[in-house]
Parts: structure tokens; C-alpha cells; sequence
């Protein structure tokens, strides 16, 4: 069995910045990356559907180490794709990555104060040991989309998939598409699919808060050319980040207000009558994604002709495309599904302490990225509210404290512990793909530290300043194991 200091577990845009923290900051640790896929990236090489981009801005999307220097602000997935690929291969991270290794199972045994972690490869089970799990595998399942079947669908005499599993040979030239869905999967879809495609219809059942941004920031490429790449970055990225918060606020102290000016944004996009009918959802901005349109090119579609919005409900699937409970019809040769991603935590990997499994909906989170009573696990979940990478590059900063704090008090474990009851809090949002899973989320409090505030300035403060030792983050010998920890945590 290998022995590394701390295993990594995937190779996305978390996993290549958790790597390259680690070295900056942890010289000298010996560690591995496991990825489940054959290739660099997560989400910006396993989505290939036409279109597929970023839905936040690069300068709060790019890491907090390393400037985008692309012309695009709103990037496209193959741009991002050379952005993690390149950061690997500069930094040399790419050379301890096993490719093909998904994690099944990663058991801790608090009298080694190790992790032994199980990954299925082509040749069979391989084990790792690590002191320290920092587990960067995303959110969702790669495998596993939110499929919903719809009656009839066997009886379509078309093609029908999920827009996750995108055929690469597909050719939808002067086919009649239906995308069901309206998130920023199918708003991305849309519009490049309208370019080839004999007409489009995005089909949903109620309408998505949009928003038109230019996909190239005129201010940051100035920027560039008066100032070093990473003082340009920076400047773009706090006028981003700042924007963001406002606007966040605003809608949460203000919904009316900003609903209003979203409205207003849009019928300079669209006709009145279209707005009304299908842009004017029935929750505040924010209570869900803000849906990303760049340089308008979804609402450009729509306008055109080659693309139409309807809103309604689907009764089934015949030969020839979907009958509406309205009692309309939509012929179609394709359906995409762009019906949503199924969460997913800690990868999928079944987590143990001491032979006793651990179920993350029982426990409750530790600053967003530790469960209570889990040992020597960190795990990465970005913002729903901002850019995923913000909230990243912060989390493995912390877990980069927390391994040199281990170091300097010569103490092999760490773990959360709840001492005192605290009340449950809903999720910040109410999207489908969240409500979903809600059986399956770590659980949250009110209050600190039980909880993740989606505040990137105030854990941008309290993660990089605030002492380690808080009261709850115990340092403790491998000798007092975790088993207590473990029965605490279900009481």
C-alpha cells in the first residue's frame, strides 16, 4: 500500500488548485491526486455539449494564484479546460495524478490516525494510506444526472438523451431540437444549437431570472495592457467580487427592487409580451442561480426566430415529439434533457471511522468544508451564490493551516466537535438539484461555525485569520482515537 501524507481526490479545477496550494504552502508533503477519468479538468472536460461555458466570470472563476489572460471574461469550456490542464503541467502537479482511480471507500483508524482509501481502477482494487484526506471531487455525479422519465418516451421515434452524456457524433443540423430544461445548461445549448439546427425550443415549466453580460470585459483588457497580468487580475477581480456581494445583498434586503430591475433589463431584451410569459419567474432573484446570458446571445436566438421559449408542462412523449398538458404539441427529431445535475458528497465514496459508517446528513458542516466528529477530511464545496473557485482556493488555504498546525504540535488528528445543541437552517437556495438531495447534504445551524455562510469576504477574513484553535477544531493524539467523537456526532 502506498503511503502519501495527503491524497487529493479529484483532478477538476478544485483538485489542480488543492494541489498547487499544498506545495506553496506545504513544502515537502508527499501526496497524490486520484481521478476518477482519464484527463484533467472535472466539469470542463466531462460536459461536451455545443456551447459549453463557464456561467461565472473568469477573474472570480480563475485561482487566486494564477491570472486569466484570455481575451474572454466569460470563458468557453475548452479555454478552461487549457487553463487547469496548464496550471498542472507548470506547477509539475500533473505527474502525481493516477488517472482511472475512482474512490469507493476511504477508512480511518484512529489508532494509526491514517486514512485507508480504496479506489477501483481497470486492474482491480488499489489501496492508499494518507494522514491527511482532502477530497476535491466536486458536487454532482458524473455518472449519475438527474434523468427524469417522462411517459411515452419509448414511443419517440427520435433521438432523446441527458444534455450531461452529450453524443459527440451527434449532427442536429436541420433538425427540429427541444431542450427541456431552463438552467444555464439549456440557455447555453440554445443558442449555438439554433446556429446549425432547423429550429430550437427551450421547454420549461417555469421560468429562470436571466441575465445579459458582455462575454468580453473591455476594463480588464485595458487593464492588461497598462499592468502587470496579476495586478490587472487582481484589480478586476475585487471590482468583481465586490459587485457580486452587492448585488447578492441587495436582492436579499430588496428582492422587489431587483426583480424589478432584472425585469427592466430584460424587455430591452425581448418583447413585452415575452417576458411576461416566460421570463418572469415566481421566486426572488438569487433564492436561485442567476442564469448567465453572454453578449444577449440566447435572447438574440429567440428574437431571431430560430429559437423559441415555451412554458408548460409535458404529459408524453409520441412519435413525433412531446404533447403538452395544455394540449399543444412540439414536433421534434432531438430532446435534450437539460434537466439538472444530482448532487453528490464526498464524491460518492462511503466514509468510515473506525469500521462505523459515516452518513454526512447526519452531521452538521464545520465552516463549509468539515463534518463534525470526521477526522483529517477536508472537503471542497464552493459557493452557490459566487464563483465555485473562490470558495476553493480558501478551503484548501485552510487545510493548508490545519496540516502545518498538525506539524508544529507533533499531533496526528484534527476533527470538529459539536459540544451543544444548535437549530437547523434551510439551504440558501431553492433549486431543484438542491431540494433534491436535501436527504442526503451535510446539515447546517444559524450559527457559527455549524453552518456556510456563502460570505466570501467575511471567510475570505475568518478562514485566514481567525486561530485554528476556536474551541471546536480539537487537536487531539491518535492514543484518545475518534470513536467518541463518532458517538457524540449521533446524539
Amino acid at each position: 500500500m502506498e503511503q502519501f501524507d495527503v491524497l487529493i481526490v479529484g483532478a477538476g479545477l478544485s483538485g489542480i488548485g488543492a494541489a498547487w496550494h499544498l506545495k506553496d504552502k506545504c513544502p515537502g508533503k508527499r501526496y497524490a491526486i486520484l481521478e476518477a477519468r482519464e484527463a484533467i479538468g472535472g466539469t470542463w472536460d466531462l460536459f461536451r455539449y455545443p456551447g459549453i461555458r463557464s456561467d461565472s466570470d473568469m477573474f472570480t472563476l480563475g485561482y487566486n494564484f494564477r491570472p486569466w489572460t484570455e481575451q474572454k471574461a466569460i470563458a468557453d469550456g475548452p479555454d478552461i479546460r487549457k487553463y487547469v490542464n496548464e496550471t498542472a503541467r507548470e506547477a509539475g502537479i500533473d505527474k502525481h495524478i493516477r488517472f482511472r482511480h475512482k474512490v469507493s471507500n476511504a477508512s480511518f483508524d484512529s489508532t494509526t490516525a491514517r486514512w485507508t482509501v480504496t479506489a477501483q481502477t481497470p486492474e482491480g482494487p488499489r489501496e492508499f494510506s494518507a494522514a491527511m484526506l482532502l477530497m476535491a471531487a466536486g458536487y454532482y455525479s458524473y455518472d449519475n444526472p438527474h434523468n427524469p422519465h417522462f411517459v411515452g418516451e419509448e414511443q419517440f421515434k427520435g433521438t432523446v438523451f441527458h444534455a450531461q452524456h452529450w453524443p459527440e457524433s451527434l449532427d442536429y443540423a436541420g433538425k427540429r431540437m427541444v431542450i427541456i430544461g431552463s438552467g444555464a445548461t439549456a440557455v447555453t445549448i440554445v443558442p449555438v444549437a439554433a446556429q446549425k439546427a432547423a429550429h430550437v425550443t427551450m421547454l420549461q415549466r417555469s421560468p429562470t431570472w436571466m441575465v445579459s453580460r458582455p462575454a468580453t470585459d473591455k476594463l480588464a483588457n485595458l487593464a492588461r495592457k497598462l499592468l502587470p497580468d496579476m495586478m490587472a487580475y487582481n484589480l478586476i477581480r475585487w471590482r468583481n467580487v465586490l459587485m457580486q456581494n452587492f448585488v447578492f445583498k441587495q436582492a436579499r434586503t430588496n428582492p422587489k427592487k431587483v426583480n424589478a430591475k432584472l425585469t427592466d433589463m430584460l424587455l430591452k431584451e425581448l418583447p413585452a409580451n415575452t417576458v411576461q410569459a416566460h421570463f418572469q419567474p415566481r421566486y426572488n432573484v438569487w433564492e436561485q442561480r442567476l442564469c448567465l446570458v453572454p453578449d444577449s446571445d440566447f435572447f438574440n436566438a429567440v428574437k431571431s426566430g430560430k429559437a423559441s421559449v415555451v412554458t408548460d408542462h409535458i404529459d408524453h412523449f409520441d412519435e413525433s415529439g412531446i404533447a403538452l398538458k395544455s394540449g399543444g404539441h412540439i414536433d421534434a427529431d432531438i430532446v435534450v434533457k437539460a434537466t439538472g445535475l444530482r448532487l453528490q458528497v464526498l464524491g460518492g465514496a462511503t466514509v468510515s471511522i473506525d469500521g462505523e459508517d459515516v452518513n454526512p446528513n447526519s452531521r452538521y458542516v464545520y465552516r463549509g468544508m468539515m463534518l463534525e466528529g470526521v477526522p483529517n477530511l477536508i472537503y471542497v464545496f464552493g459557493y452557490f451564490n459566487a464563483s465555485w473557485t473562490l470558495r476553493a482556493d480558501l478551503t484548501c488555504e485552510f487545510a493548508c493551516r490545519v496540516i502545518n498546525e498538525l506539524d508544529q504540535r507533533k499531533t496526528p488528528i484534527v476533527v470538529p466537535i459539536r459540544t451543544e445543541a444548535v437549530e437547523d437552517e434551510e439551504l440558501l437556495l431553492t433549486s431543484g438539484y438542491v431540494q433534491r438531495a436535501l436527504d442526503t447534504l451535510p446539515r447546517q445551524s444559524s450559527t457559527d461555525p455549524w453552518r456556510d455562510t456563502q460570505d466570501y469576504l467575511r471567510d475570505r477574513k475568518s478562514i485566514r485569520n481567525d486561530p485554528l484553535d476556536d474551541g471546536t477544531l480539537q487537536f487531539r493524539p491518535a492514543a484518545t482515537a475518534a470513536q467518541p467523537a463518532l458517538a457524540e456526532a449521533a446524539e
